[in-house]
């Protein structure tokens, strides 16, 4: 054993999309997060379309989350993460995304900045962002198969 671990996460900034099914997951999230005792710092919405993603970008990075968590339509979150790369210290393996940003079309559209970015299906199975490309690992089942 290497002794390495993962850093422990306590506070994260919230990032959605205004439709409804993102706004819902991102208080749901919120919610189990609170219970949990952790700390939800800020919470940033923004549209589909927009002059600039700027003040969404700073609202989910200012705070100093330890990790970012976010429910987006694959569109809005594209113009965001690209805005987060060119003017924040944003770090995509500190971001955790629901499952509608394993679309391919949100890696298509943001490119490699997306690299290192992870989630969970509903399914159980989770999914990580590398080279551009939308990873899945299915959900493994612990104990025996009956």
């Amino acid at each position: 054993m290497s002794g390495h671990r993962r850093p422990l996460l306590h506070t994260v900034t919230i990032g959605h999309s205004r439709d409804t099914a993102s706004r819902k997951a991102a208080e749901t999230f919120a919610d189990a997060w609170l219970a949990a005792g952790h700390e939800v710092l800020a919470v940033a919405d923004w549209p589909e379309h927009a002059a600039s993603w700027l003040r969404p970008a700073h609202r989910l990075t200012d705070p100093g989350p330890d990790a970012l968590v976010i429910a987006a339509a694959p569109l809005g979150w594209a113009q965001v993460a690209r805005r987060l790369a060119l003017s924040t210290p944003w770090r995509p393996e500190r971001t955790f995304g629901f499952a509608s940003l394993a679309e391919p079309i949100a890696a298509a559209l943001a490119g490699s900045v997306l690299d290192g970015v992870r989630g969970a299906h509903a399914d159980g199975g989770t999914w990580r962002i590398e080279h551009g490309w939308t990873n899945s690992f299915p959900h493994i089942a612990q104990g025996g198969a009956a």
